[in-house]
């Protein structure tokens, strides 16, 4: 493991401190939506996000830091952390143990090193220059997408179908009719899942910087691919296409780059 990649992990440490005792517990929130609808966030995002940049700052002073909640220090920065305490709000809002900490580090712009983070579970899904693992109770394993060379065998994965609007909606329920199974409502978890061999692909659209930039080590790592819907590297548009096995990847593409921004 690099020294990033412990630190990831450390950081990740750090959140579960601060996230758990909140989970199905009592804790404020707010939604800051507003007229586009409802988007939470709560006690525990904020201070998660807090701690997170507080131990950033002491170990690496000179590194930027980009978050969800606080916004931007230094994004400028050869070494920038990307961080998201609180994927999937509405599922810890819920109770429901499928949100996840995304922690990523970019550098010189790209993703380098990335954290999916599920405490409640005890998994920690790390990617890297050393490679990708799930680390969960003191032992380690190693990630690996599944090989798959048919979209009609894929099982794929989306958020909610509500992020999707005209054709872009119609372009996933193309590439759903074409997939064997489809599960909705897993946020990051399901990017994680997709590391482990379990889905195969993942779309999405309307994400943010800290939504996918540490998904991008940890499914690289393990084998996959992410691009954007025209097959390219993602960038600012958000729209996101995660792959396990690439074959499937230009399969989904032919339906998903009629709607690409």
């Amino acid at each position: 493991m690099t020294e990033y990649e412990a630190f990831a992990v450390e950081l990740a440490r750090e959140a579960a401190q601060v996230t758990l005792p909140f989970f199905r517990g009592e804790y404020a929130q707010e939604d800051k939506g507003g007229a586009a609808g409802f988007d939470p966030v709560t006690e525990a995002d904020r201070a998660a996000e807090v701690a997170i940049r507080r131990r950033i700052t002491e170990r690496y002073p000179d590194h930027g830091v980009i978050g969800e909640e606080y916004g931007e220090d230094r994004p400028d920065a050869e070494h920038v952390w990307v961080l998201d305490p609180i994927d999937g709000t509405r599922a810890f809002i819920a109770g429901l143990p499928l949100w996840t900490s995304l922690i990523g580090l970019r550098v010189a712009e790209r993703p380098t090193v990335g954290v999916i983070a599920q405490p409640y579970l005890d998994e920690i899904f790390l990617g890297g220059p050393s490679g990708a693992r799930l680390i969960r109770s003191g032992s380690e394993t190693p990630l690996k997408t599944r090989a798959i060379d048919s979209l009609n065998q894929a099982v794929i994965a989306t958020t909610d179908p509500d992020i999707f609007t005209g054709s872009e909606l119609g372009a996933w329920t193309q590439v759903r009719a074409a997939a064997k199974l489809a599960r909705l409502g897993c946020d990051a978890y399901a990017y994680a899942m997709l590391a482990a061999g379990r889905i195969d692909l993942v779309a999405e659209s309307g994400l943010k910087l800290w939504d996918w930039s540490a998904l991008v080590p940890v499914i690289e790592a393990a084998g996959g691919e992410v691009t954007d819907w025209r097959g390219g590297a993602p960038d600012g548009n958000g729209q996101i296409l995660a792959v396990g096995d690439v074959r499937i990847r230009d399969q989904a593409l032919i339906t998903l780059r009629r709607a690409a921004l």
